[in-house]
């Protein structure tokens, strides 16, 4: 068959179009054009099997380079027909992004395949084949028709339409002898009911037109691939959003299971609300202590954590003295008002251990088993070699092991080989991961049954001791930590520990690490929540000797010479702006009766009032080591104003080019801009400003738009992005260019003029919520501080008088509603503001709601709902009231 390419687009000097067939980037078909804007080339190909779909794209090459190409999930598409030798005319347009490309994603539109058999028929006479992109229509039980001003269309006669056939999901067709059509043609598209086949809706706008093509025999013309869009596409969805370990049910384990997902889906579907969202949930076994409860530093980006494995399902233990004692220690744990995280794990571990022996052989044996380990060997052999070795030395610091410190394939499989005498011990993580993958797998379907988004999360980080940093240690640079520059949170910044990316080593294989983390996350999810999705433009690496994150840097950053540092006015001292200021006023400022000591301990007179950093408390993972046995609140006080004073530097060396520099974050708030005169100070404010807000928009614009696009369209996800913190211009470019949904908080506004967000200025494709993870609960806000909470009341809720000290149920309903009304796409809320609306329910201590902070490294996650999951469906008041507040306001 032949087939001819038309398209318009306009290239600049040197550039020239192809087309990419079925995917062959190395062999693209190169493209005529007279003018640089209309662009037509062909080829041949061999006739296919009838009606099977050939997809292609197009690219921008220069010097034989493809410098661009049409992204989206969505390549063109077409189905020959079933006649021979026919000349194929393709017309169209460049194809990013849908403008509505969220209704494509799998929340939406769901991740099905058509079942319709395809029956493109292709006249030898000459024929016209209409292409449109549809989404959603399955879901409301719709086909999509043309009506249109012949008698081949019907004459508008809603009786008479003419159905398409979907080829694939979302993508329309139908094929029409041009003979039976009258031109110039007027038509439209309409959605028919899938049984009546009765016309539901019109397309609500003109009709659309098309010329006569004068076809000769045997060539088929292949109109645009055209977006159609219906009023009743539109969507607004509420939602909740709660960890997996928060959650309570009659039978669990004294922890939230992936068996009470489904139990919170069905409360989820009988409230109206169309979302469900967690937090993380891969292992992060590192301690075998409560400081793993911290669901982001996981040891595996694939691995799920043993905890959240529902017992129940994995069948009755023979053994019924055991399982006597595992049930009286279940109904122990589960009465607990919080998470008691190690007694859980070493319970539900030793119960795992029972069963394997009772069925591990007959589950490792199964077809089912077999095809998950080969689907899933490439990294469920080496956590399960890496967690058996971590055990066995005692440590997760692959480093310190004694043997297989580095990761070698052949050694690690024969560690894991059937025929090792370790073999028992490796194949128990199998079996536990694979009951893991069914049950989340179950939850997943379970949720797109009843019409549920299930929204997972992407930690930006990794543990620098975890499977990835000893298998791939080439992906990650290890001597930096990644982190977040001072922002609501804390003030000191945020040090997450986890190693970096190595973006330039990742970009040569087109990132495929990501691409398949993202692939695997599809399985089980219909959206997810990219976690510091400011990560992918640049971020924050702090030293390795650091412990706050104020000395930290953007990676990658163009730092500063001093040459450039001097033109702002600002005259560059060397000593004095990049090395710690210390005088005796700071001292006693800091310390007061304790400056003696510090003196005495961590720093050493220079002259006059100067002092300096002793050599062997210089930096703080120095002094923190001094305070590691120091517990007491003084010492914690001294140890933090230490911390202060190594971070009392004017500027940061760049960590690759140190006679380079970056002026240090927040430091207008420390003693050393104080030194300044009035004149350097608005000197470096410029420069400031200039560095963070102005300097690196284009440049991180380009950073994100190198990894972005693929990674976001490696699956058919939806996307959110939590988009909080020191955010560039260049974040809402990007995430709009890609249709990212953004993160919506009235209490931390995007427009820094507001001290509260404007609910009814959020933009359609975001999320909204009005508290997260990491922050107070709506009632523990409103507590927090009393002066912004009357402004709130008063100008933000409009109501005057004595505003409560606790926020009465009223005032959260009130709040609520705002947020139901307002334009985002999704509005999930936390459980816990949920239940805030209602003072019969909701759990009296306000502070236990509180599931993370993030100023606190060591803090313990532990939060877990109140009430169990059966109690909240069987609550009908509570329920009806929630029916009612989502209906109202348009999201069901």
């Amino acid at each position: 068959m032949k087939l001819t390419f038309r398209i318009e687009y306009r290239t600049a000097w040197g550039e020239e179009l192809g087309v990419i067939l079925d995917g062959n980037n190395s062999e693209p078909i190169i493209l005529r054009t007279p003018n640089g804007e209309h662009w037509e080339g062909e080829a041949e190909m061999p006739d296919l099997p009838a009606c099977v779909p050939v997809s292609y794209r197009y690219g921008v090459y220069r010097d034989g380079q493809c410098i661009r190409r049409e992204s989206g999930t969505m390549a063109h598409l077409f189905c020959p027909g079933k006649k021979k030798n026919c000349h194929y005319i393709l017309n169209d347009f460049w194809k990013d992004l849908p403008a509505e490309s969220y209704l494509y994603s799998s929340a939406f539109s769901g991740d099905y395949q058509s079942e319709a058999a395809i029956k493109v028929t292709a006249s030898a006479d000459g024929s016209i084949t209409f292409r449109a992109l549809c989404p959603c229509l399955h879901h409301k039980h719709q086909v999509l028709a043309i009506s249109g001003d012949c008698p081949a269309l019907g004459n508008w006669d809603i009786q008479k339409t003419v159905l398409m056939e979907e080829i694939q999901p979302n993508e329309w067709t139908i094929t029409l002898n041009v003979s039976t059509l009258e031109f110039p043609l007027s038509y439209k598209f309409v959605t028919c009911n899938a049984d009546s086949k009765q016309v539901e809706e019109w397309e609500n706008h003109d009709n659309r037109m098309l010329n006569n093509p004068e076809l000769k025999k045997g060539e088929i013309y292949l109109t645009p691939e055209t977006e159609v869009h219906f009023t009743s596409s539109a969507r607004k969805v509420a939602g909740t959003a709660i960890p997996v370990f928060s959650l309570r049910s009659e039978k669990s384990f004294g922890v939230g299971d992936f068996g009470d997902l489904k139990k919170l889906i069905d409360w989820a579907a009988k409230t109206h609300q169309q979302a469900v969202q967690i937090l993380p949930i891969n292992d992060t076994t590192i301690t075998h202590t409560w400081m793993d409860s911290y669901p982001y530093n996981s040891i595996s980006i694939y691995a799920f954590h043993p905890m959240y494995i529902d017992l129940n399902q994995l069948g009755k233990m023979k053994d019924k003295e055991a399982l006597a004692v595992f049930e009286a220690r279940r109904q122990e744990l589960n009465a607990l008002p919080q998470i008691d995280y190690e007694a859980v794990n070493n319970a539900k571990r030793a119960y795992l251990k029972v069963m394997f022996q009772q069925t591990g052989r007959k589950v490792l044996a199964s077809d089912e088993f077999k095809r998950f380990f080969e689907e899933n060997e490439h990294w469920l052999l080496p956590y399960a070699a890496f967690s058996y070795l971590r055990d066995l030395y005692g440590t997760p610091d692959f480093s310190q092991w004694p043997e297989h410190t580095e990761y070698k394939a052949e050694e690690i499989a024969a560690l894991c080989a059937p025929d090792s005498s370790c073999y028992e011990e490796i194949a128990f993580y199998y079996y536990t991961q694979y009951h893991l993958h069914i049950q989340l797998l179950d939850a997943g379907n379970y949720a797109r049954e009843k019409g549920i988004i299930f929204k997972g999360d992407i930690p930006i980080g990794i543990s620098r001791n975890s499977v990835e940093a000893w298998i791939e240690p080439y992906y990650f640079n290890m001597n930096g930590q990644a982190g977040a520059p001072p922002d609501a949170f804390s003030v000191n910044g945020q040090n997450w520990g986890f190693p970096t990316y190595n973006w330039e080593v990742m970009e040569q294989d087109n990132y495929q690490w990501w691409q398949k983390r993202f692939r695997k996350m599809a399985e089980y999810f219909t959206a997810y929540r990219i976690d510091h999705i400011l990560g992918f433009f640049r971020i924050w690496e702090i030293p390795s000797h650091s412990v706050h994150g104020l000395l930290g840097q953007f990676v990658p950053a163009l730092p500063m010479s001093v040459d450039e540092i001097q033109s702002y006015g600002l005259p560059f001292q060397k000593d004095f702006m990049t090395k710690p200021f210390i005088n005796e006023e700071m001292l006693n400022k800091m310390f007061g009766d304790k400056a003696a000591f510090v003196k005495e301990t961590f720093v050493q007179h220079v002259h006059d009032d100067i002092y300096e950093m002793r050599p062997e408390y210089d930096t703080q993972r120095k002094v923190e080591t001094y305070f590691s046995d120091k517990k007491d609140e003084e010492s914690i006080h001294i140890r933090e104003g230490v911390y202060a004073l190594i971070s009392n530097v004017l500027f940061v060396p760049d960590r690759k080019h140190p006679s380079m520099y970056h002026p240090r974050i927040a430091v207008q708030n420390d003693f050393i801009f104080g030194r300044l005169n009035w004149k350097e100070k608005d000197a470096f404010n410029r420069l400031y400003n200039h560095y963070y807000y102005q300097r690196h928009n284009q440049f991180w614009y380009q950073e994100a738009m190198k990894k972005l696009p693929i990674l976001t369209q490696a699956t058919s996800m939806l996307v959110c992005g939590e988009d909080l913190g020191m955010v560039p211009d260049c974040v809402p470019w990007v995430m709009d260019q890609l249709q990212i949904l953004s993160l919506e908080i009235q209490r931390m506004p995007k427009n820094p003029k507001h001290e509260f967000g404007h609910v009814w200025e959020y933009p359609y494709r975001s999320v909204c919520t009005i508290s997260t993870h990491d922050m107070s609960t709506l009632r523990g806000w409103w507590e927090e501080d009393y002066e912004q909470t009357c402004r709130y009341y008063n100008h933000v809720m409009g109501h005057w008088g004595e505003v409560p000290v606790s926020a009465p149920g009223w005032v959260c309903e009130e709040i609520v509603r705002h947020h139901l009304e307002c334009p985002s796409l999704l509005c999930i809320l936390s459980f816990q503001d949920w239940l805030s609306i209602d003072e019969e329910i909701r759990y009296p201590d306000v502070n236990a709601e509180r599931i993370n902070i993030p100023a606190n490294p060591r803090h313990y996650w532990r939060y877990r709902m109140h009430l169990t999951l059966e109690e909240l469906i069987k609550n009908k008041k509570f329920n009806e009231k929630l029916v009612e507040m989502i209906d109202t306001a348009g999201r069901f």
